[in-house]
């Protein structure tokens, strides 16, 4: 048996990583998730043309804000929005910044 798959997709790895830190770069991202920085760009675009995540340029960087109300995409999910799912995996009870 595989170990390397994971139950969340590079989609969800790379929002919730977002969340946690709007003012992150896509480098860092990319580095923390495990993909290409080419690859981050991609999945960011993707988020923003589904309305999950915007941007803001601030001076020479970008700031992100996760659309936390959207729900999730397949019928299976859709009851539960992306704000319920990060809430659920955030360390702090608090939530995400």
């Amino acid at each position: 048996m595989s170990a390397k798959w994971t139950i969340f997709t590079n989609h969800a790895h790379v929002l919730f990583c977002i969340s946690e830190d709007p003012d992150t770069t896509l480098r860092e991202v990319a580095l923390r998730v495990g993909i290409t920085e080419r690859a981050t760009q991609r999945i960011v675009a993707e988020l923003e043309e589904s309305g999950y995540l915007k941007h803001e340029r601030r001076g020479r960087r970008n700031h992100y804000e996760v659309m936390t109300d959207v729900p999730l995409r397949h019928d299976i999910e859709s009851h539960v929005s992306i704000g319920d799912i990060i809430q659920a995996l955030h360390k702090d009870p608090a939530g995400p910044r």
